[in-house]
């Protein structure tokens, strides 16, 4: 592991190798979701497989599944981590596709970055692959939604999170 990937910040000392302490190796786990709004045609298209680049889906589960054992290379700050499994789902509605994504490994730290990054990059994926039907798409609410394992234990994000969500987007 070279000393670039093991940084840490201080407001006098600049960058320097983080020591990682006494943390035990332990099974950790951590799902994050994101939502990629778009039009009712584009949605339509992606469920029916019939975008030009080909399935967006599988090509967005794929690159999902490679950033999240990329996060150490693009986040200086992330520990490089031995990713276990990453499963990254879709749900499709009428106007938009929910990504979310699951990391696990048996480690020192956590995969909480490798979730956020595997759902953020499966969401630019199907941007990229729909952007040609679609230039109104937004990507949004890009969150962790749990983790567990490690120090500090298992941390869900409460419901009303996901309610006062939903609330702005029936006042649009």
């Amino acid at each position: 592991m070279d000393d670039f990937h093991q940084l840490r910040r201080t407001a006098r000392n600049g960058a320097f190798p983080r020591d990682l302490g006494p943390s035990e190796v332990s099974a950790r786990r951590a799902l994050a979701r994101c939502r990629v709004n778009m039009l009712p045609e584009t949605t339509a298209s992606v469920a029916a497989n019939a975008m030009n680049k080909g399935d967006v889906l599988a090509t967005a589960r794929v690159a999902g599944i490679q950033a999240a054992k990329m996060a150490s290379t693009l986040l200086p700050m992330s520990h490089p981590v031995l990713v276990g499994n990453v499963y990254v789902n879709f749900t499709i509605a009428d106007t938009h596709i929910d990504v979310e994504a699951s990391v696990d490994t048996v480690d020192r730290t956590g995969v909480e970055m490798e979730a956020m990054m595997a759902v953020t990059v499966a969401a630019l994926t199907i941007y990229d692959m729909c952007k040609s039907t679609d230039r109104t798409m937004t990507i949004e609410e890009v969150a962790l939604w749990e983790k567990s394992g490690g120090r500090s234990g298992t941390w869900r994000r409460e419901a009303e999170a996901k309610a006062s969500s939903a609330d702005r987007d029936d006042s649009k």
